[in-house]
């Protein structure tokens, strides 16, 4: 069995999750990739189906009944996990605004000590590319807000690109965290500044996604805006 699983949320991703999947599979490294689809309409999760033809033991899918919201699906999928004891669990979007090959890189620095490595545009030697400059700053500035909040040195407070150990996940409250976008993975890395883990930031390059349309909206802004002072009186 492979000590290392990347959990995946899908929504409407066919354009994507074939290459993505033959791009891990590709990696010298044995990784696991689980899927956790929202009930996709355009026919995700049946190409997921697919590839576990061919990759029986190394692809697992997790179907849910509809569009619940990205913290739910990693919840779940951070729960599966643990359960299956795996001692590396990765998040990673299917978009390619995760290059793959970055994995190899996070899953070393965790090895190598850190409890949770974080892929991280804003630390040096990050980077973003495709992003209009206005979209770049509001997300610069949103880690900046966050930090100035939470008291928390991490550069890239709304990574969603992250190797956490098992134990990381086994000591926060992960039903405590019921935000569904940004806050999510705001408050993750908030708890794991809490509980005092060792936290490292990698740089990646960051691409806008090529293929599918993007999930993110006012409401998913709005949420990590104001979710910030919650999450400093939340039980993490």
């Amino acid at each position: 069995m492979s000590d290392a699983v990347i959990i995946i949320p899908t929504y409407n991703e066919i354009e994507n999750v074939e290459r993505m999947v033959r791009t891990i599979m590709a990696f010298e490294k044995d990784f696991h990739i689980l899927f956790v689809d929202d009930n996709s309409p355009d026919g995700t999760a049946e190409k997921i189906e697919e590839l576990q033809l061919e990759f029986p033991s190394r692809i697992f899918l997790e179907k849910r009944e509809g569009k619940l919201g990205l913290g739910t699906a990693y919840i779940h999928g951070f729960k599966s996990a643990i359960q299956k004891g795996y001692e590396f669990v990765f998040e990673m979007d299917c978009d390619f605004s995760h290059n793959p090959n970055d994995l190899i890189r996070l899953y070393n620095a965790c090895v190598e000590g850190a409890d949770l490595s974080i892929g991280s545009r804003y630390c040096k030697g990050g980077k973003v590319k495709n992003w209009p400059l206005k979209r770049v700053l509001m997300s610069y500035f949103a880690s900046v807000y966050v930090r100035l909040i939470l008291f928390i040195s991490i550069k890239d407070t709304t990574a969603g690109f992250k190797c956490y150990r098992r134990k990381v996940l086994e000591t926060i409250n992960l039903d405590g965290n019921t935000f569904k976008g940004y806050a999510f993975q705001i408050c993750m890395k908030y708890a794991a500044v809490k509980h005092g883990f060792k936290i490292t930031e990698v740089p990646i390059t960051f691409v806008d996604r090529l293929y599918g349309i993007s999930k993110m909206s006012s409401g998913i802004f709005k949420e990590a805006f104001f979710g910030v002072w919650k999450m400093r009186k939340m039980k993490l």
